[in-house]
Parts: structure tokens; C-alpha cells; sequence
């Protein structure tokens, strides 16, 4: 069964992997795991969804695969969004998905990769996540604002410096382009031939 829900989460940027896994340790945060993501990320060639500010995304976790439309809600230029509508189901096998997904008409805008770990302090779920060609990022998902605002306070983040934003924009904030590139991995970064 798919679930719909509106993401809670902030991003803060440019963090030092090693001293907030410290931190968040000696926080009583708990590690659940620490693994690489595999993605395709899919729109209509004439890039319909892209145009409404969402995406379908095909995520392989190691242990689950899941199919995910994502979107940008409350997108003004130039302010922080409000928020991520998901719809997500788990499916079984991530290239016949990518298979499907290509049949009913829809292309990889691009293939990448990335390194996430995850703890869970508070109730919250805390991912260091590390992406080709940007420095690494800690993503905050709580129920709420405040409780965002409050973890991020603990672990010595100026809660008003959070980003509400999906990863491509924080690769725009570093001057790069997701949609630039047709592979995106720790090993390989491909641009789009035009």
C-alpha cells in the first residue's frame, strides 16, 4: 500500500561527517545504518512533472526498493519551500521498475548515487548524507517545525540557517545543475549530451 504524507524536514549543509556523528552519539542518537542509496529519477520527456516542481523517484536502499512521486510544495522563487508532498510504495525489484517506468513513457532524467546514515535521536531521524561533487549535508525529518528547530539547536545549528529544499536545490546552491548530468556517482559524473 503507498503512503502519502508532507515531509518536516531541514537540511543543513557543509557539515563535518565525523564530528556530528560524535555529537549526535554522545546525544544518545542511535545509528540504524549506513549505506549507499542507488537512484533513477524519471519525467516525461517533455518534463511535465519537472514544470509542477515534482519527480518520480526509483531508490534502491539495499534492503527495499522503493518507487516515489515527490513534490515541491509552496515553491516562490527565492523562499524557503513549505515542505514535500511523497507518495511511496515499496516494490521488489529496482531495474524491471525502471523497466516499467520506461514503458508507460516516462525517461531517467539521471542515474545517482549517494551515502546516507541514519540515527534517530528524540523521536527525529537524523541523515548525514554524502553526494557526489557537494559537500556532505544533515538532513532533520520530525513531526514538526519546532522539534526540527529544537535537535538542530542541540547539535549546534542555528535553526534559521535550515534549508527547506529538495537535494537539487542544494546542489544549485553549490553552482551545479543535477539535470546537467546523466550519471551522478561517487565514481562517475556523465553530463547530458546536448
Amino acid at each position: 500500500m503507498g503512503v502519502e504524507l508532507q515531509e518536516i524536514e531541514g537540511k543543513f549543509i557543509g557539515v563535518d561527517v565525523a564530528r556530528l556523528a560524535e555529537k549526535i552519539e554522545v546525544l544518545s542518537g542511535k545509528k540504524q545504518f549506513s549505506k549507499l542509496f542507488r537512484r533513477y529519477v524519471f519525467d516525461y520527456p517533455d518534463r511535465r512533472l519537472n514544470a509542477h516542481a515534482a519527480w518520480l523517484r526509483l531508490r534502491d536502499e539495499g534492503d527495499k526498493v522503493t518507487m516515489t512521486f515527490k513534490q515541491r510544495q509552496q515553491v516562490e522563487a527565492g523562499r524557503p519551500d513549505g515542505g514535500m508532498r511523497e507518495i511511496e510504495i515499496e516494490v521488489s525489484d529496482f531495474e524491471r521498475t525502471a523497466e516499467l517506468i520506461r514503458a508507460i513513457g516516462l525517461e531517467p532524467k539521471f542515474y545517482e548515487e549517494n551515502r546516507r546514515t541514519l540515527y534517530v535521536l528524540d523521536g527525529a531521524e537524523l541523515c548525514i548524507d554524502e553526494w557526489p561533487l557537494i559537500p556532505p549535508y544533515l538532513e532533520i525529518e520530525a513531526g514538526s517545525w519546532e522539534q526540527v528547530d529544537k535537535l538542530a539547536s542541540k547539535l549546534g545549528f542555528d535553526p534559521s540557517k535550515k534549508m527547506v529544499c529538495s537535494t537539487m536545490q542544494v546542489y544549485e546552491h553549490y553552482g551545479i545543475n543535477e539535470n546537467d548530468y546523466s550519471v551522478l556517482t561517487f565514481d562517475r559524473q556523465e553530463k547530458v549530451s546536448k
